[in-house]
């Protein structure tokens, strides 16, 4: 039997795909779906793109906590773009002017630009901004684990804690069991081989020798 969210899930498709996919009267619909998103801990890019779509086209809908959850949730879906498609349909003027917004855009640029140890800081200072999205530090975690293991072969505990946000240490071992990485007794960590990772592709080009002659003549 299905779960309530994979049926709402369903019954957000069929919405997306009729012709009533921009019709404000459906806002409703698509925002309780992106709140449970947040809560579920699931993710619709094209829903989500939908809601910010509708904004655009009826602006006096516009909700500031749903736009935020759409970012905050697109931010989860790091290294993927879903975060710069959503920021472009936002107008500029709830950018600069919607506090929650505009600090979550910071928290964007500091994690697209890897100021892991910034971005950390800040979440601190304003972890309002994440209360009810399920699951939304461990993704960031993810997305964090990532840029360590295309960027460095080893890299030191210390360093790794205050990446992943980690003073009280707390972390570390877990994610390091997640991705094989090991210590020595140095406290620096061996990155997964990255030449396991990155194999050369040998590009074989097949050239018709017949064709190419009469293409000559």
């Amino acid at each position: 039997m299905a779960s309530s969210f994979e049926q709402m899930r369903a019954n957000v498709g069929k919405l997306l795909r009729g012709i009533d996919r921009y019709n404000p009267e459906n806002l409703a619909t698509l925002e309780r779906y992106v709140e449970t998103q947040a809560r579920e801990n699931a993710y619709d890019l094209e829903a989500n793109l939908a809601v910010l779509k509708l904004y655009q086209f009826n602006p006096a809908y516009f909700q500031t906590q749903v736009t935020s959850q759409i970012l905050l949730k697109a931010l989860t879906n790091l290294p993927h773009t879903d975060f710069t498609l959503c920021k472009c349909m936002i107008d500029q003027s709830h950018q600069q002017e919607e506090r929650p917004i505009r600090q979550i855009l910071y928290l964007g640029n500091l994690l697209e630009t890897c100021h892991f140890q910034s971005f950390w800081t800040s979440l601190e200072e304003n972890r309002e901004l994440i209360d009810g999205i399920t699951g939304f530090e461990d993704s960031v975690r993810k997305f964090i684990c990532h840029v360590v293991g295309i960027t460095y072969q080893t890299i030191e505990h210390r360093l790794l804690a205050e990446m992943l946000g980690d003073p009280l240490d707390t972390q570390v071992k877990v994610w390091m069991n997640k991705y094989g990485w090991t210590e020595n007794e140095d406290g620096q960590i061996f990155i997964y081989n990255q030449e396991e990772s990155i194999k050369p592709k040998n590009i074989v080009e097949k050239i018709d020798f017949e064709s190419e002659c009469c293409r000559a003549r």
